[in-house]
């Protein structure tokens, strides 16, 4: 992956929940996530930790396949993640 490849990342949170969003910088994102300055949905359910990341063509196919990884049941995201556990997937 370049620098500028869009990602779409799943961090699991404290509370055991999942949490999908897109970005360039996975690591980056995280670490926002985890001072309490990302999304204020993982800011009360810190510390969150990367659990998976999937390359996307552009910023348009990232926020696609991030809102079908949020339609999807709580069980089809820790399917999605333990299949995927250890590598990056392109799409």
């Amino acid at each position: 992956m370049s620098e500028r490849d869009w990602i779409v990342y799943i961090v699991e949170c404290a509370d055991a929940t999942l949490y999908a969003g897109v970005t360039t910088d996975a690591e980056a994102r995280v670490a926002k996530h985890n001072e309490g300055l990302g999304a204020k949905y993982t800011r009360t359910r810190r510390p969150v930790e990367l659990v998976y990341v999937e390359s996307a063509a552009d910023r348009s196919a990232a926020q696609k396949r991030e809102h079908e990884i949020k339609r999807m049941s709580a069980a089809e995201k820790r399917a999605l993640v333990a299949g995927a556990k250890g590598r990056v997937l392109s799409t």
